[in-house]
């Protein structure tokens, strides 16, 4: 696959408690140029940020320990976190379950099992649609209203 310059300059946090699909997420966008930190779950998840600052972070809602709902709702809640547009990844798709990400703060949604071939691309326009979205210096951003796919 070709990478493209403006992939290599995105970061992308994947958060998710399965090796196997973390794997395959890490690979797919990894292959498509991105930097990819990955983390088995959101504990993990919150030390990467700290390490580096995503463009984009994908997160499983459900999983040990602390589940994805708690995480975004953490993360919209911090200052210097807020402005991260957080997608939620689950095998679920129900409208009640996309009602309780967004309410929780998610920013997307993308439900499991993904087309290998077009999730570079699901990341390249969700990157394109949130890029907007960055606070400016020192303010905290409320809530992107959700953009249901």
């Amino acid at each position: 696959m070709t990478m493209s310059a403006s992939a290599l300059k995105k970061r992308i946090l994947i958060v998710d408690d399965d090796p196997d699909l973390l794997d395959l997420f890490a690979t797919l966008l990894r292959d498509a140029g991105y930097a990819v930190d990955a983390a088995p779950h959101a504990r993990a998840a919150q030390s990467a940020i700290g390490r580096a600052t995503p463009d984009l972070i994908l997160a499983d809602m459900r999983m040990p320990v602390m589940d994805g709902l708690a995480l975004v709702r953490l993360l919209k809640a911090q200052r210097d976190t807020c402005h991260i547009p957080v997608v939620a990844l689950t095998g679920c798709d129900t409208p009640r379950v996309r009602e309780s990400a967004f309410e929780a703060g998610y920013d997307d949604f993308l439900a499991k099992p993904i087309d290998a071939c077009a999730f570079p691309g699901q990341i390249a326009d969700l990157l394109r649609q949130h890029s907007h979205e960055s606070p400016p210096p020192g303010l905290a951003s409320p809530n992107a209203e959700a953009i249901s796919r």
